[in-house]
């Protein structure tokens, strides 16, 4: 089977090529080289609190902290703290002026890290339900603590797990990017949205729920293969009510957000091993009309020539297979 598919309500496409097609043995990827049970030289372990900026919020018995000169907070379960190379900066630099056809301006901003626990070789399928729901409420706290920023347009939360998806520690962690902008790709979502007159993802969410391309579902959310699948494997995971960003998640969304986030990453590991791997929210604050979604994307191909050149992806397993293998029916 050979089509060309177009993403549900923009003008984008992928290519479903299953004459390439591949089994979950043939993308199975070795495990990376860590210490599991912690190491002296990663900064990002408990102990190593000096190694790393002062941080900004530190999780510990379900209380929050922060550092206070030179004095650091141990034995925490989650802890946050500036990224020692940002890619924005709330002090940046005056920028190199642009031309009659360029435009520069300063790169203003945040760019935290969140560290997933104080254990090196920690794996998120491996958390207790408290440790996740933990964790996914670190993720509300830390979003809106930069959405309440005057300066802030958007805040991109996501996790780079493995080398091969852009991780440079091998430390579990999460990390995000307060900016004073709207990115262009979530800009065409909310144009597509109004010019629909209602919201895309919920229609999307009540075809889903009867495809074969739905993997799993709990009371507040379903993830699925989305038909517009630009990577073997890609997942979306969508809440069933219309919310538009993490702030208005209470406890109970928290928790399983969570429970379906980690179960999700555990068919991953069974089916795929060790695999590398992102996960991204789409999210905007100031705009009720969009529908919050998470995206995990495996780094099992590579972007080439073709995709680098048109904008249109190359899969090889079709999101029905691959919904039909994260459930357990092949």
């Amino acid at each position: 089977m050979s089509e060309i598919r177009k993403h549900y309500f923009l003008p984008e496409y992928c290519i479903i090529a299953e004459e390439r097609a591949k089994r979950p043995s043939d993308f199975t990827v070795a495990a990376e080289a860590s210490e599991k049970n912690g190491s002296e030289n990663c900064v990002f372990c408990g102990g190593n609190e000096e190694k790393t900026p002062l941080a900004t919020a530190v999780y510990k018995n379900g209380e929050i902290f922060v550092d206070t000169g030179e004095k650091r907070v141990r034995n925490w379960d989650f802890r946050c703290f500036p990224n020692l190379y940002p890619a924005l900066s709330p002090a940046p630099s005056s920028p190199e002026p642009g031309g009659k056809y360029l435009e520069a301006f300063p790169g203003f901003g945040f760019h935290e890290v969140i560290v997933e626990s104080p254990i090196h070789g920690k794996k998120l399928y491996d958390f207790s339900d408290n440790e996740i729901s933990g964790l996914i409420k670190v993720y509300r706290d830390r979003v809106c603590n930069y959405a309440a920023h005057k300066k802030i347009s958007c805040v991109s939360l996501f996790k780079n797990s493995g080398k091969a998806a852009g991780a440079s520690q091998n430390h579990p962690h999460s990390q995000l990017i307060a900016l004073p902008l709207l990115p262009q790709v979530l800009k065409k979502e909310v144009v597509a949205i109004k010019e629909a007159g209602k919201c895309p993802y919920c229609a999307l969410l009540e075809e889903e729920k009867v495809s074969s391309r739905i993997i799993l579902e709990n009371s507040d959310f379903i993830a699925f293969a989305p038909y517009y699948s630009t990577v073997p494997f890609e997942v979306w995971i969508l809440p069933k009510k219309h919310l538009s960003f993490l702030g208005e998640f209470g406890p109970e969304l928290l928790s399983t957000l969570g429970e379906i986030l980690r179960d999700i990453l555990r068919r991953y590991a069974k089916i795929l091993g060790d695999l590398p791997y992102n996960y991204m929210f789409y999210q905007i604050f100031e705009t009720p009309e969009y529908h919050l979604n998470l995206r995990l994307v495996p780094r099992l191909s590579t972007a080439a020539g073709f995709e680098l050149n048109t904008g249109v992806y190359i899969n090889s397993v079709s999101p029905e297979k691959a919904a039909s293998y994260l459930r357990g029916d092949l």
